[in-house]
């Protein structure tokens, strides 16, 4: 891979019962950014799992002082990590991507470009490689947070997004579960932060099964009310001022 050194960048790779995917992500992630970055840092953050993930990471941390690891005790949720492991950021280019490697890391690359202009830079699944069922409840909830939030962006949930740290300053993330990535953009769009899309490969889910599924839709939607009426309150308070 041709060596070219960039700006520095902290990496959020957020997992819980990964044990069959941690160590090649993590490994894929710092072959990559040693080769791109003068300076860099990967903030893991555990989930509270159950299985060896906590264990292979923590070995693979002791041998490299650029990994950050963080361990929550219990399972507190997908939107909780990702906020612990922005808090935990060191430099002031931040992306975050899956430890489940539906993503090439070396799509970033197509991103950074995008990020010296706006202040968040978002992949959206070029072709997606999940089932049936996944692509059709992502183009419904596609569709709903359009109209809710008006956020004419092509896929919400895509987990590969290059941010500018000091957006965390007016965005605060209360959303515990996968309603991160709404959240994130709508606020977004109250604070009228620039957004750039840019396509990027996705692959198959490979030797286990996804984490969502149907039975997430009512606590979605909960959770969709709230960010709801958080960003109402947002409006309302700029109103004042």
């Amino acid at each position: 891979m041709e060596k070219i050194i960039r700006h520095s960048i902290s990496v959020v790779l957020p997992f819980y019962n990964e044990q069959y995917h941690i160590e090649r992500a993590i490994t894929d992630i710092n072959d990559y950014l040693v080769q791109k970055f003068q300076s860099y840092e990967i903030i893991l953050v555990d989930d509270g799992s159950k299985d060896s993930s906590f264990s292979i990471a923590h070995r693979l941390s002791l041998h490299n002082d650029r990994i950050k690891l963080i361990k929550h005790n219990s399972n507190t949720g997908y939107g909780a990590s990702l906020a612990t492991g922005f808090k935990n950021c060191s430099n002031d280019t931040i992306f975050f991507t899956d430890s489940d490697r539906q993503f090439d890391i070396k799509n970033l690359e197509l991103l950074l470009p995008s990020i010296r202009n706006h202040d968040i830079v978002i992949g959206y699944r070029k072709i997606r490689k999940d089932s049936l069922l996944r692509i059709v409840l992502s183009k419904g909830y596609n569709l709903l947070m359009r109209y809710i939030f008006n956020l004419n962006v092509k896929d919400i949930d895509c987990a590969f997004k290059l941010f500018h740290k000091d957006i965390f300053n007016k965005i605060t993330i209360e959303s515990k579960r996968f309603s991160v990535n709404t959240e994130i953009l709508a606020k977004a769009k109250i604070f009228n932060l620039s957004i750039a899309e840019i396509s990027v490969e996705h692959f198959p889910r490979l030797g286990d099964y996804s984490k969502i599924g149907i039975q997430d839709i009512p606590r979605t939607l909960r959770e969709v009310f709230r960010i709801w009426k958080s960003t109402r309150r947002i409006k309302k308070d700029a109103e004042l001022f």
